[in-house]
């Protein structure tokens, strides 16, 4: 192959490139993330833009973006409202850390008990009695 002539790719070829299943290319092109040229009969061909920009979506994927995230993310007219896009993604994924975080002591704290009933806990009723008092995960796992 010559360095000069293009390389076209199948939507089966594109999708096994990266271990997709082609309806999620299809999904992907619906949500307008990326757009095939079409051929004769209406076939879709990918060329090396598409290749990176389905790399560029499973890596937002990754990083916990929804494609309606993405299509605004790659949508961006400028610098600073990528940026913005951006630190919102980091403001969400920062809150489901929490969130795990959370899960993550009250799951240590199940192991580490030493009662054989988690139910017969004296800890565990303190936790469900507060959270029927509407106190919040945080503030209820806040012991010693």
């Amino acid at each position: 192959m010559s360095s000069g002539e293009l390389v076209e790719y199948t939507i089966g070829d594109l999708a096994a490139r990266f271990g997709l299943a082609t309806h999620v290319l299809r999904h992907w092109e619906d949500a307008g993330l990326l757009s095939p040229v079409r051929r004769a009969a209406g076939r879709r061909m990918y060329g090396p833009a598409h290749v990176t920009r389905v790399a560029e979506i499973m890596l937002g994927k990754d990083a916990g973006f929804s494609l309606e995230q993405l299509r605004e993310l790659f949508a961006a007219p400028d610098r600073d409202r990528r940026r913005e896009v951006l630190r919102a993604q980091l403001a969400q994924v920062r809150q489901r850390i929490a969130r795990l975080t959370l899960s993550q002591t009250l799951l240590e704290h199940g192991l580490r008990c030493r009662h054989p009933d988690y139910q017969s806990c004296p800890r565990f009723r303190e936790m469900v009695l507060a959270r029927l008092d509407g106190v919040e995960l945080a503030e209820a796992l806040d012991h010693d």
